[in-house]
């Protein structure tokens, strides 16, 4: 574990959870950095803590995630650790949408088991309140040039990893984020964070 892992799991651990403390951690890392650090909070047990002490922070919008002035069908990567026992690293990959349209992003999940579980496609929108909500109830018309083709998620292994989710998210740096995964409506215990990779 690197020293800034090290630390950031410890500021994670720490009463009271030290969030200024920790977004100024990650603001001052490398992309590279960021991964290796986002990467040791494994476990619901830390990333459900960090989550719940970022409650009361200002939405997370589309343009946190993709910046303003980014083309459409021009991929943004963020890289991902979850809080599952197995295969817990992967990719978030968003774009704005063909056309200019600027009140949704899309997606999918880039990760090892995608020949099994399809590439879990989504779109993300603003909710009142709540911020950008990444739903996989809707899934985009098209991806990115060199995206998988689009699938939607209520059939096959699809439909039990993806089927009536949506995942929403808190800021905890920059280009850091927290999500909490959600199935009609519940939370149901599943964490990630993301790292944006440039």
């Amino acid at each position: 574990m690197t020293p800034a892992a090290a630390r950031l799991v410890a500021l994670v651990r720490a009463e009271p959870v030290d969030t200024a403390a920790i977004a100024d951690l990650l603001d001052h890392l490398s992309p590279g950095d960021r991964r290796q650090a986002i990467a040791a909070l494994g476990g619901p047990g830390l990333q459900g803590r960090l989550y719940a002490a970022l409650a009361g922070g200002p939405p997370v919008c589309l343009a946190d995630l993709v910046p303003p002035d980014a083309e459409p069908l021009r991929e943004v990567i963020y890289h991902g650790k979850n809080s599952l026992p197995a295969f817990t690293v992967f990719q978030k990959r968003f774009c704005r949408p063909a056309g200019g349209a600027t009140d949704a992003l899309w997606g999918y999940n880039h990760q090892p088991l995608a020949w099994l579980t399809g590439p879990g496609y989504f779109v993300v929108r603003e909710e009142p309140g709540r911020g950008a909500a990444i739903d996989y109830r809707e899934v985009p018309p098209q991806g990115c040039p060199g995206w998988p083709p689009v699938q939607t998620n209520d059939r096959g292994v699809s439909r039990l990893v993806y089927k009536d989710m949506v995942d929403y998210l808190r800021r905890v740096a920059t280009h850091v984020f927290i999500g909490c995964a959600t199935r009609r409506g519940r939370e149901i215990g599943s964490y990630f964070v993301l790292s944006r990779a440039d």
